[in-house]
């Protein structure tokens, strides 16, 4: 995993700040979401592809590739976490002011 990150790392500031700016623009919709049918899915599929590459099943250079991405969604899942915490904060304070 530090291999990922010591050879990867422009790659994982770019997801990060690509995510920021992301979470940053996003606009908060208050709606109903996914199904939990389609959320099991999703979580089913996160698991198989964790445990595929937790146990390195996918040699070399496809091994590899499931490697980078998963730790790149999950930074860029961060930093959108984080822009949009960010943005929170900056437009609640400015909305007291008013």
């Amino acid at each position: 995993m530090t291999y990922l990150f010591v050879f990867n790392w422009g790659w994982m500031v770019g997801a990060a700040l690509i995510g920021f700016g992301m979470g940053w623009i996003a606009v908060v919709r208050r709606s109903d979401g996914l199904s939990r049918m389609a959320l099991r899915r999703i979580g089913l599929a996160l698991a198989v592809l964790l445990v595929i590459s937790l146990t390195h099943v996918l040699p070399g250079r496809f091994g590899y590739g499931l490697d980078l991405g998963l730790v790149m969604f999950a930074v860029y899942l961060l930093g959108c976490a984080l822009g949009s915490w960010l943005r929170f904060k900056v437009v609640s304070r400015s909305a007291a002011a008013d």
